[in-house]
């Protein structure tokens, strides 16, 4: 008799708590088990740290209860309590439009909040300021070049406990992960093309010194040129800086040689188009008198005439990946040993009109 009453009491409790809402809150949950909605939060989402005594009176509560946690609010109030910021102070428009769309494109789908923060004209000191108040406001970082190549930046959120992954960089440790592309087997794929059209008076032009990726890219173009028998011409290389305006500089300087290029192969599309333009200028056709080639198939790509072949980069795709690389790294259990990825993504040929034979 002792135990019926037991049972009708829990029955009439039940039926106060759904007669107050629509379900059985976590609330209701931990009043019934003696414990705080947080244990029971602990519980329901599998954290070890949780004693066996009250992870037993939880568990019982949650079935006599009859509680059904809402999965769905619960991963949306995870992913409010996520921010990530992508930090830029990349001199292409182009480029950062592919980079954001990426990013956006990951977060949405992870349910993370994004934080866009440019550092363009903040010196060394304003720069480790703001990562030191991003520290206090983010569970992780994204960095593009050429902040990813900058060890006191990476230092600063690394040495705060913050996961960093950086994109486009062709340098790989264990302290940060990355999502890239073989920047050295684009480049040489690349002039292995122009080689095959018949030029053997490529003009190259170089990207920022200060990232790892222009470098590689270099290495590329001198490793399809000895693979073909061609000598290294260095009067042939002219620096750039992944700026239009150093395109132009670069391009006028190549085009004034006495024995000109054939063809001119540009480390990035903002600088290849400003090569198709200064040829434009001097009375050049593009590609009868003269092949342009770019790299990463930016918009910047296809906004000149002719349209540029270049090498694809999967900036969006790569900005997706860094996204989820990061949450799982933010999100990971305590116990779970933290892991350092090296991604790298395909890169493609993609062929237009501004390639013909010299």
């Amino acid at each position: 008799m002792q135990r019926s009453k037991g049972i009708d009491s829990l029955k009439n409790s039940q039926k106060v708590v759904r007669r107050k809402g629509s379900a059985v809150t976590i609330d209701a949950v931990a009043a019934h088990a003696g414990v705080s909605a947080m244990t029971v939060s602990r519980v329901i989402n599998g954290h070890s740290s949780v004693r066996d005594d009250n992870r037993e009176r939880v568990m019982r509560s949650v079935l006599e209860l009859d509680y059904r946690p809402n999965l769905a609010a619960s991963a949306l109030a995870a992913a409010q309590h996520t921010c990530i910021a992508l930090i830029y102070t990349n001199p292409s428009s182009s480029y950062l439009r592919e980079l954001l769309v990426g990013a956006m494109r990951g977060s949405t789908r992870a349910a993370a909040q994004m934080v866009i923060a440019t550092w363009d004209g903040l010196g060394p000191k304003a720069r480790r300021e703001a990562a030191r108040q991003l520290c206090s406001s983010v569970a992780g970082v994204i960095l593009p070049p050429p902040l990813c190549e900058s060890k006191e930046i990476v230092d600063a959120f690394v040495n705060a406990g913050i996961p960093v992954v950086s994109i486009a960089s062709s340098h790989f440790s264990d302290r940060i992960s990355c999502v890239r592309i073989d920047d050295r087997m684009a480049s040489q794929e690349m002039v292995a093309h122009l080689i095959a059209h018949g030029h053997t008076r490529i003009g190259y032009i170089t990207g920022d010194p200060n990232q790892t990726a222009s470098a590689h890219r270099w290495q590329g173009y001198r490793d399809a040129l000895a693979a073909a028998g061609i000598g290294y011409d260095a009067a042939l290389v002219q620096p750039g800086y992944f700026t239009y305006r150093s395109g132009l500089e670069a391009a006028e300087t190549l085009l004034t040689l006495p024995q000109p290029p054939s063809a001119i192969f540009a480390s990035n599309d903002d600088m290849a188009s400003a090569v198709v333009s200064v040829a434009h200028r001097r009375g050049l056709e593009v590609p009868g008198d003269l092949s342009v080639v770019g790299f990463d198939d930016t918009s910047a790509s296809t906004m000149v005439w002719p349209e540029l072949t270049t090498v694809h980069q999967p900036v969006a795709e790569m900005a997706d990946a860094a996204i989820d690389i990061l949450l799982r790294e933010v999100r990971r259990s305590p116990a779970s040993p933290r892991v350092t990825v090296n991604q790298v993504l395909a890169h493609a040929l993609i062929l237009r009109d501004s390639v013909s034979r010299p």
